[in-house]
């Protein structure tokens, strides 16, 4: 998922290009149904033995039990289809047009609920990535009927991309806090629909640049959490500032954390790196991947300009690190998103068989 999501206080990525290739080089350098996600450990009671379970799963790390097919290993991510899911974000969508340039009528909206039974329809794929501004809220009713939702459509979800509005480097204490907190409650909206992880924000702070240390420290107390509840914590190479993939991997080195894990973007390092470094970025995201990954063939920076990414290079970077996690589809190009997922599903198929 490329930034930006457009969220009030934060700049969009697009906006960081031009200056991001500066800020780099002078900064960094360089079909399953509920339970189907399975962990070793998992809490799922009140007993002394039950509680040692799960405190000797949290040391020992995440053990999800990956599928082995193809198909199986593909989910869909709701970001490509934002312009057809409720709600949405202001400013996030642009007025459609119509193959003549006029103005063409809204797409019809779905809620995430609907999202679950139409990718079963669409694509035949029942695994699903949600995005963080698609759920209507956080509270306990609603996250019960999502998950009632996904099962009746015998969906599972793999992931949650997250995207924060505060910062885990800020030198203001208290805006660290609410970055950890934020990050804590969508490991509890995880727990509630059953996804084995979420994919965390690195946000800007207004008062420093990335912080290695400042970071490190406060991802320890979310990774701590996750384990806790059995839930991943991933960093995706996202915003090329504060996301940057060679500073994502040093800091989840730094951190040392079996709870947290890259979440390597096949096409965003391509935007902001040159060609040869940016594979070497996805090389170092997946060398600390473990279960999820984001698929895309293109693209585009804010001139217009196309990135395209060679596939088969990147499978097979994927291979060599025995990466057995999920992938999902994040087709996030100029088109249709149908047609788009359509084409990712039958690549990443050929590359995994």
């Amino acid at each position: 998922m490329i930034f930006p999501r457009p969220i009030p206080r934060r700049r969009t990525r697009r906006r960081f290009l031009s200056e991001a290739v500066t800020t780099l080089a002078s900064t960094f350098a360089g079909a399953l149904l509920f339970p189907a996600l399975d962990f070793a450990g998992e809490y799922v009671g009140e007993t002394a033995g039950e509680v040692a379970s799960q405190a000797a799963g949290a040391i020992a790390g995440p053990h999800i039990a990956f599928p082995t097919a193809p198909r199986e290993r593909i989910s869909i991510a709701s970001y490509p289809f934002r312009q057809f899911i409720t709600p949405t974000q202001s400013g996030d969508l642009s007025t459609p047009v119509n193959s003549g340039g006029a103005q063409a009528a809204p797409p019809a909206k779905m809620t995430l609920q609907n999202f679950a039974a139409h990718v079963v329809e669409k694509f035949k794929i029942n695994k699903i990535e949600p995005w963080s501004p698609h759920f209507v809220s956080k509270d306990p009713q609603y996250l019960a009927q999502l998950r009632a939702a996904f099962e009746a459509a015998h969906v599972s979800v793999v992931n949650i991309a997250v995207d924060g509005e505060h910062s885990i480097y800020a030198v203001d204490a208290a805006e660290r806090e609410k970055a950890i907190a934020e990050s804590k409650s969508w490991i509890d909206v995880a727990v509630a629909i059953g996804s084995p992880s979420v994919r965390t924000h690195v946000g800007e702070a207004k008062d420093s640049g990335p912080d290695l240390q400042r970071a490190a420290e406060s991802l320890r107390h979310v990774a701590e959490y996750g384990a806790q509840k059995n839930v991943v914590v991933n960093l995706e190479n996202d915003n090329p500032v504060t996301e940057d993939a060679f500073f994502i991997a040093k800091l989840i080195a730094t951190v040392s954390s079996p709870w947290l894990h890259a979440l390597p973007d096949f096409a965003n390092s391509l935007v902001t790196l040159s060609e040869e470094q940016a594979y070497v970025a996805i090389d170092a995201m997946f060398s600390q991947a473990y279960n999820i990954c984001h698929v895309k063939a293109l693209e585009v920076n804010e001139i217009g300009a196309k990135f395209h990414v060679n596939m088969a290079k990147t499978f097979k970077i994927l291979k060599r690190y025995n990466y057995k996690g999920y992938c999902s589809m994040e087709f996030d190009s100029p088109g249709d998103p149908y047609s788009g997922t359509t084409d990712l599903i039958k690549q990443t198929l050929q590359n995994l068989s």
